[in-house]
């Protein structure tokens, strides 16, 4: 046991002497990303110093990535378009070639002399960017005669250690009291899972209730990041990934609470190859209070190639896997084998699920990109018997179109996804494609198509509106009986039939939602939101059917709009 940890002290310290500098990396932020996206798209070319279907982005390269921009005069920026690039420049400011100027108005002279940053240290041993975090919302709905409200703080730190080392950490305490679907989802039926209540709120994990409807509950990211050869950058902590072109992932999305995760990211220009190693939570059935919750694992591979200049191919591999022992197989370290070999030459059980994606941007206006996830292949299934169970994936199909009829920052984007029943699941709660009790790619789970519509209009350098509208059909399981819609249960447990499966099977849910919501950045990263929802969700089984309408404003600092939940 000491030769091992010395052993691992030696490599340790071998790589850091050997490191070269490196960054580290913006947090997911559906807002912020399009914009980035928005720039390789009017440009003409996919960019090679990272690839935009594998999200989080470091900050180093997204910097010199808006430098080229900037500096290309062949490319029509309109005023709007030199603010954006502005902002997001400001935001990593450390690794730009042109670095931004000192505030004009600066705090007791030493806090916010830079734009982005409360406080900052710069040396040649040592960056430090330090930033508080904050958010009120107000509002109201129909459903409830409580008002809806959030509130939180908290604090943001990077920087680097003598440029070798990078380091992140986020931490903040939310209270808040969400729309009464949000709290349908998160206290409905966890204690039949658990015998006992856990409160699961997607993106952010467990959440304690007050009263008798609020919630409360804290978010932590943390992270270190090193580069021990240039074109190799390795990540370990706590946090979110996500990979996909679109505004769902049918291969790995951010719904999930984060988890612990060790990333390396081989950049080789039109090649990107990344591998996550993660530990993941399974709730099991009747745990007491005080038992520690289940380990299960993932190991995932993603290997991204530009084909000519716009045109993207990425091929996934995943494999979730977790034994009763509690120990990580070290079988699936190995960063470049096939996980379905090592399945069988174990002799185990795991779930091992394949996928593709592509993108195509064109015109210099438009962007198509797809994904294909493949969770079981059986030729006699797929090609031999109709509508078998075991024909188990999950597609998606959208196209993005910037400056819609010619109106300058006007853009639109139409997305399909569905997955067929019994997607995602699989024997056990240790191999299913699940974590902490959320699902690891499309919220809805499994049994579903959906079609969403998302407009961003900024007609102004610091006002953007946003409009999202939806519609999707999910099969639940009312009855006794498995319909396929349900992720955490054994698939071939309580399944009705083998054959004749279809999309929407057991009772339908039809969902429409429509989101209108207007964001004015007051100074850098304080924005001030008004928002509109309208979703309705009907079913044969009243039980399930629930009108919502619901306004709220508000304001937040140095944090992304949710999204997903409010």
């Amino acid at each position: 046991m000491q030769f091992r940890i010395y052993t691992l002290i030696v490599c340790w310290c071998f790589f850091l002497q050997n490191a070269v500098a490196q960054s580290q990396y913006i947090p997911l932020n559906d807002d912020y990303y399009h914009l980035i996206d928005r720039y390789e798209i009017r440009r003409g070319r996919l960019n090679e110093d990272f690839h935009i279907g594998v999200k989080p982005f470091q900050r180093s390269a997204v910097t010199s990535f808006l430098d080229s921009i900037k500096a290309d005069r062949t490319m029509p920026l309109n005023d709007t378009d030199f603010f954006n690039l502005d902002y997001l420049r400001q935001d990593s400011w450390e690794w730009s070639s042109d670095q931004t100027p000192m505030s004009k108005k600066t705090l007791w002279k030493r806090f916010y002399r830079k734009p982005s940053d409360f406080y900052y240290v710069q040396n040649k041993n040592f960056d430090l960017h330090l930033s508080p975090v904050t958010q009120l919302i107000l509002g109201g709905e129909n459903n409830s005669k409580d008002y809806l409200w959030l509130t939180a703080r908290g604090v943001e730190l990077r920087g680097n250690i003598g440029k070798k080392l990078g380091f992140y950490t986020y931490v903040s305490d939310t209270q808040a009291m969400f729309p009464q679907y949000v709290r349908n989802f998160t206290l409905s039926a966890r204690e039949i899972y658990v015998g006992y209540p856990v409160y699961l709120l997607p993106g952010e994990g467990n959440v304690k209730s007050f009263s008798t409807r609020g919630m409360d509950f804290i978010s932590a990211r943390g992270y270190i990041t090193f580069n021990p050869i240039k074109q190799i950058n390795i990540q370990f902590g706590h946090d979110r990934n996500f990979i996909g072109n679109g505004y769902r992932s049918m291969i790995l999305s951010d719904w999930s609470s984060p988890y612990l995760f060790l990333r390396m990211t081989t950049q080789l220009g039109k090649f990107q190859y990344t591998n996550l190693w993660c530990g993941m939570l399974y709730y099991t059935d009747n745990r007491g209070k005080e038992v520690p919750i289940n380990k299960k694992y993932a190991a995932i591979h993603h290997l991204s190639i530009n084909l000519g200049r716009n045109f993207n191919i990425g091929i996934f591999e995943a494999e979730m896997f977790g034994r009763d022992n509690k120990v990580f197989d070290p079988h699936y370290l190995n960063p470049i084998i096939f996980y379905r070999y090592l399945e069988n030459y174990l002799g185990s059980a795991d779930n091992a699920l394949l996928g593709l994606d592509i993108k195509w941007n064109f015109l210099k206006r438009f962007s198509f990109y797809s994904q294909f996830m493949l969770d079981e292949f059986k030729t006699s299934d797929y090609f031999g018997k109709k509508g078998s169970m075991n024909k188990k994936y999950a597609f998606q199909a959208g196209v993005k179109h910037v400056d819609f009829l010619g109106i300058p920052n006007l853009d639109l984007q139409v997305e399909l996804n569905l997955a067929r029943p019994y997607t995602y699941s699989h024997f056990t709660g240790y191999t299913n494609y699940v974590h902490n009790d959320l699902s690891l790619a499309h919220p809805l789970g499994a049994n579903f198509w959906e079609v969403l519509g998302i407009a961003r209009y900024q007609p102004t350098r610091r006002l953007t509106f946003y409009g999202t509208f939806s519609r999707s059909n999910k099969g639940i399981d009312i009855d006794e009986r498995n319909w396929g819609g349900n992720i955490y249960r054994d698939y071939l447990k309580d399944a009705p039939r083998e054959t004749g499966t279809y999309i929407g099977q057991g009772t339908p849910v039809d969902l429409t939602f429509s989101d209108i919501r207007a964001s004015y950045m007051l100074k850098h990263n304080f924005f001030i939101d008004g928002r509109l929802m309208f979703r309705n969700q009907v079913s044969p089984a009243a039980s399930v059917n629930l009108k919502t309408n619901l306004a709220t404003v508000g304001f937040r600092f140095n944090l992304p709009y949710r999204q997903q939940v409010f």
